[in-house]
């Protein structure tokens, strides 16, 4: 099946090389000027900004120095590194997120290898492996769905994935999100291919952000007991290395799960973080909607339960729960919209099919396709202003193109739901008279 890219490929590489440099330079003219501009009058303070560093901090003070990552004084150690100095909460200007370490505890053993080096050293490593990951979750995307394309049309994908604005911010940041994406799509690519301990394996790696892999998690549970006995090794794979990774906690920190669980909850608090959905209508009609589209996706999930790993169907509702992850995590953070990956592959896919339906369908397509394409057409606008006027009346307009942020995972969630019972219904019919 083609990308939808595979006719006119030059002219395909050419958009995707203005946009993704319009992205980019929006980054570095408008949006990063602007932002630095703004924590100068306000005072607030602008440290190293990498996700990473409060992983990495924490790790070492507890694998060398025995100290409680989740403890108030090495949060203001990671502040002093992250921020450049400590939060001072009396300092209205201040950032609300502290920075505490408020990830599983096990995610040390992962960063063991790298606690000895100089965080200058890890921040250059991390970015290329998040590189090298957002490229293959793109191309294992395309390969999981059969989109076939030439090495250009694979080129033009990577150069649209990395140009865009939710990569941009994620690269940026050093957002372990753009790993547990990668480590995600290896994952059910090793599913697919019938390596199923190894799946397991990296399941496990992904699970240090829980709220982007548990609805994938259960997905697969479901999908497992449609077929046990055949299925079942990635998940004791998956059972071992969690009891393992579980266990060593413990043992280097005894009753982290509680401290773990009470950084995540204060996170929330001084954060404020919601859904989406809820940022889009309400706390009552977005729960409304995210209780919906749960109800939905647990049909999809339960009727996709007998396909196997290598059909259509397969494919197509992993691709509908990770874009799911987005619309029901309570977060509408910019840079996970990374796992949209596979859903917006699976729209420019099928989009003839979508476009003959009837009004509504298209209508609901015409506008989700405005949505995610708006960050770039606005990126590339502003980025070309920037070398016309004066950069202090571009930074004016620096939240132009977030603004289709928050509606955009829910129209491609729509999008997904509704056209995902015909992928399902599709692949039944044919595994039933094959």
């Amino acid at each position: 099946m083609k990308t939808g890219l595979s006719d006119a490929p030059a002219r395909w590489l050419v958009i995707a090389l203005v946009f993704a440099a319009g992205v980019w330079l929006f980054a570095q003219r408008v949006l990063i000027p602007y932002q630095m501009g703004d924590a100068t009058v306000h005072e607030r303070p602008r440290g190293n900004l990498s996700d990473l560093y409060p992983r990495w901090l924490g790790a070492r003070e507890l694998l060398l120095h025995g100290r409680d990552p989740y403890s108030p004084e090495v949060t203001k150690q990671i502040q002093a590194g992250y921020y450049g100095r400590v939060l001072d909460p009396s300092r209205p200007g201040d950032p609300k997120d502290r920075q505490g370490f408020a990830y599983p505890l096990y995610v040390v053993f992962w960063l063991l290898p790298i606690v000895h080096l100089p965080f200058s050293i890890v921040q250059k490593v991390f970015l290329a492996l998040l590189l090298v990951l957002t490229i293959a979750n793109a191309l294992l995307w395309l390969r999981l769905l059969g989109m076939r394309s030439t090495r250009t049309g694979e080129f033009v994908i990577a150069i649209f994935t990395i140009g865009s604005l939710a990569v941009m911010q994620g690269l940026k940041l050093q957002q372990i999100s753009l790993l547990v994406a990668g480590l995600l799509a290896i994952a059910i690519w090793l599913l697919v291919a019938d390596h199923q301990i190894a799946a397991g394996i990296v399941l496990a790696l992904a699970s240090v952000k829980p709220q982007l892999v548990i609805l994938l998690l259960l997905w697969l549970a479901i999908w497992t007991f449609g077929d046990l006995r055949r299925r079942c090794r990635w998940a004791a794979a998956f059972a071992v290395v969690m009891a393992v990774q579980i266990a060593a906690a413990e043992y280097y920190l005894p009753h982290w799960i509680p401290r773990f669980w009470q950084a995540v909850r204060e996170y929330r608090e001084y954060t404020g973080a919601i859904s989406v959905s809820e940022v889009l209508v309400g706390t009552a009609l977005g729960r409304a909607i995210e209780v919906l589209a749960f109800a939905i996706l647990l049909r999809l999930c339960w009727r996709a339960r007998v396909q196997a790993a290598s059909s259509p169907a397969f494919a197509a509702t992993t691709s509908v729960v990770i874009a799911l992850v987005v619309l029901l995590i309570p977060t509408d953070s910019v840079y996970n919209q990374v796992l949209l990956i596979p859903a917006v592959l699976l729209l420019v896919r099928d989009w003839r099919s979508f476009w003959t339906q009837d009004s509504l369908t298209r209508i609901v397509f015409g506008v989700a396709a405005i949505l995610v394409i708006w960050p770039w057409i606005s990126s590339v606008a502003l980025a070309l202003l920037s070398l016309l006027i004066s950069p202090q009346t571009v930074q004016r307009a620096w939240a132009v193109p977030f603004w289709t942020v928050v509606p955009t995972p829910l129209g491609v969630a729509a999008l997904m739901l509704v056209r995902a019972d015909r992928w399902i219904f599709a692949d039944s019919v044919v595994a039933a008279t094959s």
